[in-house]
């Protein structure tokens, strides 16, 4: 994020004036917040000397603002869409999660240096620290298949290689008449592009936009020969750049990112990223004449540069927080835009799950299986189920299946208090409380493993922040804890005995009493805590122990703060629970006599039935990285959109997470009354 200071944001400075003559800065809620943010005070009248007029870049109606600006001596500022945007273009509506503020010029109007030039030219860019980040965030982009505009399916099919590659941009579209080009320009460059590649298959790439039918391109059904093709549909550019052996670009964004592919552009405009020595410049301009690495380029286009915001905790942000965001907001469209048609669902479930997967097309409910596969097939939707729902009634190898189950960092209260979820799993091969066949979290942790450190960074930082706030699955208030007897202290949780990933995960040791017995017989000499379950402790399930029961305890805590159970103890018995997960992620040694989602990968002591195949041994911040960042989907209750786990972190800090309406209280205490019937709505 560029310097504070640099937008009259610095120390307690006020405010600069900033009057604009521009309809759509008063009128788009996102552009007014971010210019507030980074110290801007938006008006209208007539600016004085030591004011500043606000344009937006060279559009149509940033002549007003000029000449304003010139009658009255005041400062100019231009302001632009960052080069990470959205998931659909901006003329669709959607709202940008970066901005260019520049004060000297536009980053594509090659005519006169622009603030991002003279960063490129002049700013040493030699930091290791800025370097490396600058690295991570290109391999992040590649990896989630992040772009400025991000509507497709990084799976869409793209030409069979090798191929080259001419980008076409939008008509009329300013980085091509300030970037020193015209319409004859894209004429010029498809005709370059057989010449220097004599007999190869030509893929013409068509802009958003236009596939969008906002504005028209400058190629279309007239320039197609037997070895030129028009690429009509939305792909990954990062797919499309595998596949290339050459790139032609006038000033497209594509070809920016084209040199993080490693791919040296042929350009034919006088776009920002020209003329560093990362790309083959057909009208180089004169006064760039430094020569920078990928990362410098990356470092100040997109770190230091651009203003960023982070939506979901309103606030600027440095890059990796916007990453975050649109990362978790492509993924969900990416996923949500078929539509799904939901199964197994309990009635008090269907709201919530409406707002997390119903965004792009409203959810389908339908219980009976067959109507529920026919339905899906019939409007091309995905099938959904509860994953403690899934039969095999549900399964056709024509229709994938996903199953949802609650997220590790869910809410501030428990599932059978029907508390709305702030975080769910999807997964399409099992479920991760199911060791008997692979999960998509599996899969997921062995790629976790393979991270190198500087992706592993964010995982940290976030173990770091539910560490120091005592964030857990459910975040319930418990009073503090009395005192614990001294010793070797072993917290020994207790468990829903019926719960599935008991059923499927543990061997001849499965319920709570054999699950002490075996702790007691290993550690004789130990000090062990026992907590039951809250559930069981309520009596809505399974599991509960009696005075004679809990004989090798040496005290039973009924009611207790896991987290500072966990930060009390020396290490955690269990067999399957999720607390033995939140014990590793605070450094306390795990023994699992099941075969729980964080078992088999070498940072528990297994006494259980641990699948063979989990032979990756990836670091607790891998670990962490899998099961808290890659795994889940968040759902941010304030602005509703999908958010990363950093903003649902912030939200259950702030005390800004969903309660449960008086219907969901009324049917939690009718569950308390009868749960030995518990299996009418379960």
């Amino acid at each position: 994020m560029a310097d504070a200071g640099d937008t009259g944001a610095a120390g307690n400075d006020a405010p600069r004036r900033l009057y604009v003559f521009n309809g759509g800065f008063l009128t788009q809620r996102r552009i007014r917040r971010i210019l507030k943010l980074a110290g801007w005070d938006i008006r209208i009248g007539k600016p004085g000397a030591e004011d500043w007029v606000g344009v937006w870049g060279k559009s149509p109606t940033s002549p007003r603002g000029e000449a304003v600006a010139a009658q009255t001596d005041a400062h100019m500022l231009r302001v632009e869409d960052a080069l990470l945007r959205s998931v659909q273009p901006g003329r669709g509506g959607e709202p940008p999660i970066g901005l260019h503020l520049d004060r000297t010029g536009v980053h594509f109007d090659s005519s006169a240096p622009s603030d991002l030039e003279t960063l490129l030219a002049t700013h040493p860019l030699d930091d290791t620290a800025l370097l490396d980040r600058a690295r991570a965030a290109i391999g992040w982009l590649q990896e989630a298949h992040l772009s400025k505009y991000n509507a497709f399916d990084p799976a869409a099919p793209v030409p069979e290689a090798p191929y080259v590659l001419v980008i076409d941009q939008t008509r009329g579209d300013a980085s091509i008449v300030h970037g020193g080009a015209s319409d004859a320009t894209f004429r010029e460059m498809l005709v370059f592009a057989q010449e220097e590649n004599p007999g190869a298959r030509i893929v013409i790439k068509t802009h958003p936009e236009t596939l969008a039918g906002h504005r028209p391109g400058h190629f279309g059904p007239d320039d197609l020969r037997n070895n030129i093709t028009l690429l009509g549909t939305p792909v990954s550019p990062w797919t499309l750049f595998e596949g290339a052996t050459a790139v032609y670009t006038v000033s497209s964004q594509l070809g920016f990112e084209a040199i993080f592919a490693g791919l040296k552009p042929r350009v034919f405009g006088q776009p920002f990223y020209a003329g560093w020595g990362l790309t083959q410049d057909e009208f180089p301009v004169a006064r760039r004449q430094r020569t920078l690495s990928r990362a410098q380029l990356f470092a100040a286009a997109m770190i230091l540069y651009p203003t960023w915001y982070d939506p979901c905790c309103d606030r600027l942000c440095e890059l990796e927080d916007a990453i975050a965001v649109l990362d978790a907001q492509t993924q969900s469209w990416r996923a949500d835009r078929q539509g799904y048609v939901a199964t197994g669902m309990r009635l008090w479930k269907r709201r919530p799950l409406q707002q997390v997967f119903g965004r792009e097309r409203k959810l389908r409910f339908q219980d009976d299986p067959a109507r529920a596969k026919a339905l899906a097939k019939s409007e091309s939707r995905r099938l959904m189920v509860w994953a403690g729902k899934e039969t095999e009634a549900l399964h056709d190898p024509d229709l994938p299946l996903i199953r949802v189950e609650d997220g590790f960092l869910r809410s501030r209260g428990l599932g059978a208090d029907l508390t709305p979820p702030m975080s769910l799993v999807t997964d399409d091969l099992g479920i991760y409380y199911d060791p008997t066949r692979e999960s998509r979290l599996e899969r997921l942790i062995v790629q976790a493993a393979k991270l190198p450190p500087a992706r592993l960074r964010r995982a940290e930082a976030l173990v770091a922040r539910l560490n120091r706030a005592r964030l857990s699955k459910y975040n319930l208030r418990r009073p503090d804890l009395p005192e614990l007897p001294q010793g070797h202290r072993i917290l020994v949780p207790g468990q829903v005995e019926d719960d599935a990933s008991i059923l499927k995960g543990c061997g001849e040791i499965r319920t709570n009493r054999a699950l002490l017995r075996a702790a007691r017989d290993a550690n004789a000499d130990a000090v062990i805590l026992y907590k039951p379950h809250p559930d069981v402790e309520a009596g809505l399930r399974a599991g509960a122990l009696g005075a004679d029961e809990t004989a090798e305890a040496d005290m039973v805590l009924s009611n207790a703060d896991p987290i500072r159970l966990i930060e009390a103890c020396d290490e955690v018995w269990t067999l399957t629970s999720l607390l033995g997960f939140e014990a590793l992620l605070r450094g306390v040694p795990v023994t699992c006599l099941g075969a729980p989602f964080y078992a088999g990968w070498g940072l528990t002591q297994d006494l259980g039935p641990v699948p063979a195949r989990r032979t990756a041994r990836p670091s607790p911040a891998a670990l962490a990285h899998a099961a808290l960042i890659a795994y889940p989907r968040y759902h941010d209750p304030v602005t509703g959109a999908a958010c990363p786990p950093e903003a649902i972190a912030d939200r259950l800090i702030a005390g800004d997470f969903p309660k449960p309406g008086p219907f969901n209280r009324t049917l939690a205490k009718l569950q308390g009354l009868f749960a030995s019937y518990a299996y009418l709505w379960r």
